[in-house]
């Protein structure tokens, strides 16, 4: 893979809100954690803020969007349903990329991608705004291979593969099987004009891998891991350590 345009690292920082929102002391600090990472040469930053504010807060959007102005070369993306306060945040802030989840509002945690048959209607005056704004979007999608022409007629810039069936599926003897779904689904993203990101429990020990098998990758968004390991290694080692497993998905073989 030494020839493909080497996979964007975007941190997810919804963790660092949660663990400062048990107090009212404001730490540990969103925009500090975001600057740590961004210095030890993270491409972009991702926040989900659901609507119950669980962890990222509506200012936390706007503190990071004005963050990032001083960083031109890092994207900010913001995920959420659309049919919730996504759509809020990407009007007033037109973030480089807004990520389209089919999360119900008290949803623990994201755990499926779009069923493109039941909501490509709905979704697609929702995209044709988003891209009007200038803002690029991705649909957060289950590695389906035969969706793929569904999500570009819905005129999406891209898809986000839910990867938390690899992840469980690491080191087991289903690996190989999991792996080429999800090749065969980003294939079929690329042969239809799509851009292909992935996210959801990658973390230091699976990256490598994954992007070695999935072709095209353009972007991860690791939050969940990050955070968790960040809090042993903090936050430039563990970006350093990201950054070095997505370099040895490139290196020459």
């Amino acid at each position: 893979m030494s020839s493909a345009a080497r996979t964007a690292l975007s941190v997810n920082l919804n963790k660092v809100a949660l663990v400062r929102n048990t107090r009212h002391l404001g730490i540990p600090s969103v925009t500090r954690a975001a600057t740590l990472c961004l210095r030890a040469g993270a491409q972009g930053i991702t926040v989900h803020p659901r609507p119950d504010e669980r962890h990222i807060r509506a200012h936390d959007v706007r503190e990071l969007h004005e963050l990032l102005k001083a960083w031109p070369r890092a994207e900010f993306n913001i995920e959420g349903n659309p049919f919730h306060n996504l759509m809020d945040f990407v009007r007033e802030l037109r973030p480089h990329q807004c990520t389209l989840v089919p999360d119900s509002e008290g949803q623990f945690t994201s755990d499926h991608g779009w069923d493109m048959q039941a909501n490509a209607t709905r979704l697609n005056p929702i995209i044709e705004e988003a891209r009007a704004l200038g803002v690029r979007v991705s649909l957060f999608m289950d590695p389906v291979a035969a969706a793929m022409p569904l999500v570009r007629d819905a005129g999406a810039d891209r898809i986000e593969l839910y990867t938390e069936p690899y992840a469980k599926a690491f080191g087991t003897p289903a690996q190989a099987e999991v792996l080429r779904s999800y090749a065969q689904a980003a294939q079929a993203a690329l042969d239809c004009g799509l851009g292909v990101n992935a996210g959801h429990d990658l973390n230091q020990a699976n990256l490598t891998e994954f992007l070695m098998a999935v072709p095209g990758v353009s972007e991860v968004s690791i939050g969940h891991a990050f955070i968790s390991e960040a809090l042993e290694q903090g936050y430039e080692a563990t970006t350093q350590a990201y950054l070095a497993s997505i370099d040895g998905a490139f290196a020459p073989s």
